[in-house]
C-alpha cells in the first residue's frame, strides 16, 4: 500500500511541531489530515491549500476525536502546553486532552501513534509541574493498546530568535550559563523525523528517543549569530525572575539534553546545525528578531 493511500492524523497543524509534521509527511505522499478547532480560519485554509484535509475537532471532546481519527493509519499526537504563554491552560488540561487522544486513537484502531514529548521526560521528577507532565503522558500512552514512539526534542531554534530575546541590542539570551551547553533542533527537522519514523514502524515502534541536530554553549550561540548578522553579539542569561526552575535544570543537565548527534546525524542526514538553520530556514526569524521589541513574546 502506498504512502497516499494511508491517512495519517496530525494534531496542532496549524502550530509550530504539527505543521512541521503536515509539511514533511505531505511531501512524502503521505495522505494527511489535520483536527483544528476552526475549519474556515486562515491557518486551516491554508493547510487545505497545501493539500492537507481539515475536520473540526476538540481535544476536550472525545467523541470528536474518535470521528476524527476513524480510518486512519496513523496520528501524530501533540498538545497545547500550559507551560506556553497566555495558553490559559491548566496541567490537568494538558494531561486530559493527551488521554483522551490516546483513547481514541485505540478505539479508532490507529495502528501507530507518534507522539512529541520533551527532553526533560523521565522517571525522575523535575519539580515543574508543566514539564512533568510529559512523563505523566509518556507513561499513560504506554500502557495503551497501540503501536507507539515517543520522540524527545530538545529545545527549538526557532525559539532562540523570539522577538524580545535581545538581538535588536546587540545581545541574545536563553536558559544556559555562557559556558553551558544545551543541545537543540530545528521545527523543520522535528516534522522530517516524525515523517520518517511513520515510514518505518518496524524500526521505530516501542522506541523512545530524543533528537536534536546541534549542542551550543550560551557563548557560541552569540558567536553564529555575530557570524549572521556581520556584527558583534554579547551572551547574557536571561534574569533568575525569568528563569525560575528552568535555570536550575539547565544547569544540573536535565534540560541540556543527552542525544547521541552522531548516531542521529548518520540516521537522519538532514537535520541543521544552529549555523545551517541561520542560513536556511531561520533568517526569517532572524529578520524578524532584529526588529525592535519590548519583551520576550514567549517561551517553550
Amino acid at each position: 500500500m502506498s504512502n497516499s493511500s494511508k491517512i495519517i492524523v496530525v494534531l496542532g497543524a496549524t502550530g509550530q511541531q504539527g505543521g512541521a509534521v503536515a509539511a514533511a509527511l505531505r511531501a512524502e505522499s503521505w495522505a494527511v489530515r489535520a483536527v483544528v478547532r476552526d475549519p474556515e480560519s486562515a491557518k486551516a485554509e491554508a493547510l487545505v491549500r497545501a493539500g492537507v484535509e481539515t475536520v473540526r475537532g476538540d481535544l476536550g471532546d472525545p467523541r470528536s476525536l474518535r470521528a476524527a481519527f476513524a480510518g486512519a493509519h496513523g496520528l501524530f499526537s501533540v498538545q497545547p502546553s500550559p507551560g506556553q504563554a497566555g495558553s490559559g491552560l491548566t496541567i490537568e488540561d494538558e494531561f486530559s486532552f493527551a488521554k483522551n487522544v490516546g483513547e481514541a486513537a485505540q478505539h479508532a484502531g490507529v495502528a501507530h501513534l507518534v507522539h512529541t514529548s520533551t527532553v526533560a521526560a523521565g522517571a525522575t521528577p523535575t519539580g515543574v509541574p508543566h514539564l512533568d507532565v510529559k512523563s505523566r503522558i509518556e507513561d499513560h500512552l504506554r500502557t495503551l493498546n497501540l503501536l507507539t514512539t515517543i520522540v524527545r526534542p530538545a529545545g527549538f531554534m526557532d525559539t532562540v530568535l523570539l522577538p524580545g530575546m535581545g538581538l535588536d541590542k546587540g545581545q541574545i539570551s536563553y536558559l544556559m550559563r555562557p559556558e553551558r551547553a544545551l543541545q537543540f533542533i530545528a521545527v523543520r527537522d522535528i516534522g522530517r523525523i516524525v515523517a520518517a519514523v511513520f515510514a518505518d514502524p518496524e524500526r521505530y515502534v516501542g522506541q523512545t528517543f530524543e533528537i536534536a541536530g546541534d549542542e551550543v554553549t550560551g557563548n557560541e550561540l552569540a558567536g553564529h549569530l555575530a557570524v549572521a548578522i556581520g556584527s558583534p553579539v554579547r551572551y547574557r542569561r536571561f534574569a533568575p525572575e525569568l528563569l525560575g526552575q528552568t535555570g536550575e535544570l539547565a544547569d544540573n543537565g536535565r534540560l541540556a539534553g543527552h542525544a547521541d548527534l552522531a548516531a542521529l546525524r548518520a540516521r537522519f542526514p538532514f537535520l541543521l546545525t544552529f549555523p545551517q538553520w541561520l542560513a536556511g530556514p531561520g533568517a526569517a526569524h532572524l529578520e524578524q528578531a532584529r526588529r525592535p521589541a519590548q519583551a520576550i513574546t514567549g517561551l517553550r
